[in-house]
Order: structure tokens, then C-alpha cells, then sequence
């Protein structure tokens, strides 16, 4: 059975984690390999705006596999460095270099790497029974799957320490409060309203969702001036596109723009 279930309405893909078994866990299973491939069919998609990602059942992730590491116990220092890049890592690079913008649909708890996998997306919104855990010093382990790179970036350093050092799990109110969501809704609604948000993002044109979200990734470790560079190249190419043009004779014209892929 796939670990991921891909389903694409117009312009928005759908990505359910589908294991409830082991509560949609990212290792000890093809998770990784799935989630490479799902970012390949999307990037290459030219049709697809805006991704959702979500969980079946009541948890969104529970990261790593426990029982599966048991199996682990004996392997060699670097067979387990090989492990984890060839594993979780594939995942963190794929999800999070996605230029296409995705919102995780967090239905239940996200702990240890289920936590940093919302922090691979680009926005995040909660069910109120969702939870939020950095829980790896809890099993004497640290955030091998990119975690220490990808939670201070969302949540600040002083909070992600906080999260890292006690390992505890933090709720929706929280996680809102210290920016980790955006918006925390009933569990009921949250698909409609994972939904109606990717609606307005795929209402816009998707090359310049995609060209922004690289901005916006770029801008990250980039300084300012490197920055400008960089957008003065990809404005360069926006004001070429038919979307562009479509856009600004839609507005003078008083109409609706209707955009092509």
C-alpha cells in the first residue's frame, strides 16, 4: 500500500500520509522515496499551483518509526549516517526545495520528524486536537531529519531550544501563539479550510507562486543586495509571461483574469 495518496482537484494536489498503522510514521517504510517522487511529479506539473499535505486518521505524523529502530541497535556509526541521508534527509530536501507552496493540514499530533515536516512547508494550519513535539532528546537522539536548521527559522530561536532541550509537546493554542500555525481551526473544518486558502493561491499564476516561493527561500541566507539581483532577474521574466499580460489588461479592462498553466 503507497504511504502517500495523490489526488489533484484543477490546480491543487492533495498528499494524504496513509498509514495509520504505524500513525503515518516517515521511517522503517518507502515514506522517503514517496515523498521524492511526489515532489518530482509536482515540480514537473507545470499545472499544479498549490499543495496540501495532510494525515489519515487521528495523528498527522509521528516522525520515526520506534519499533523500527530497535533494528537499528547494531548497525555501525556509518551505516546509520548512510541511513539518515539516504532516508529522512531525501524528504526534508524534496519537500522543503518544492517550488510549488505547501500547506500542511496538521489533523493531529506532528512529533519529532512529523513536526519538522510541517516546517518543510510553507504554511501551516492546525485542527484544535493537532500537537506539536521536537521530541528526539526524549528517546536520547537529536533532529537528524534537518530539524535544527528548519524550527528556529519558523518559531525563533529561544522557542525551538525550548522545544529541542524539554522535548515536550506543545498544543495548537501554542504552537499559534509562539507562530509555529497561522490559524487554528475545529478539526472538522480544517480540509474546507486547507481547501478555500489553496483556492485563493491557485487563483493566481503559477509561475510567479513558484518564483516567489524561491524568493522567499533565497531570502532566508541571502543578503539584501544579492537579493535584489536575484528578483530583478525573475521580475525580468514575470513582466514576459501571458499571466502578466492577461493580469494587468484583466484590471484595466475591469474583468476576471483567466490564466493558462
Amino acid at each position: 500500500m503507497s504511504f502517500l495518496l495523490y489526488e489533484q482537484s484543477g490546480a491543487v494536489v492533495t498528499l494524504t500520509m496513509n498509514s495509520v498503522e504505524t500513525r503515518n510514521a516517515l521511517t522503517g517504510g518507502n515514506a522517503p522515496q514517496e515523498f521524492v517522487d511526489a515532489c518530482a511529479r509536482i515540480a514537473s506539473d507545470m499545472s499544479v499551483r498549490v499543495v496540501i499535505l495532510t494525515g489519515a486518521g487521528t495523528v498527522f505524523s509521528s516522525g520515526g518509526n520506534l519499533k523500527h529502530m530497535q533494528e537499528l541497535f547494531d548497525a555501525s556509526p556509518a551505516a546509520l549516517r548512510t541511513w539518515y541521508r539516504e532516508g529522512i534527509q531525501r524528504v526534508a530536501t524534496a519537500v522543503y526545495n518544492l517550488e510549488v507552496p505547501i500547506i500542511a493540514a496538521v489533523n493531529g499530533p506532528a512529533i519529532g520528524a512529523g513536526c519538522d515536516l510541517t516546517c518543510m512547508c510553507d504554511i501551516r494550519i492546525a485542527s484544535e486536537s493537532a500537537s506539536f513535539a521536537e521530541s528526539f532528546v526524549k528517546v536520547g537522539l537529536i533532529p537528524g531529519d534537518g530539524g535544527a536548521w528548519l524550527l528556529p527559522r519558523v518559531v525563533g530561536m529561544s522557542k525551538a531550544a525550548e522545544m529541542s532541550f524539554t522535548g515536550e509537546s506543545i498544543s495548537a493554542t501554542e504552537a499559534l501563539a509562539c507562530g509555529l500555525v497561522s490559524r487554528v481551526v475545529p478539526g472538522e473544518r480544517l480540509m474546507d479550510d486547507a481547501r478555500a486558502l489553496a483556492g485563493k493561491i491557485a487563483a493566481n499564476p503559477g509561475g510567479a507562486l513558484r518564483l516567489s516561493k524561491r524568493l522567499l527561500r533565497e531570502g532566508q541566507h541571502m543578503r539584501l543586495e544579492s537579493l535584489l539581483e536575484m528578483s530583478a532577474g525573475f521580475q525580468a521574466l514575470a513582466h514576459k509571461t501571458p499571466q502578466h499580460v492577461e493580469a494587468i489588461n484583466a484590471f484595466v479592462a475591469k474583468r476576471k483574469p483567466v490564466f493558462g498553466d
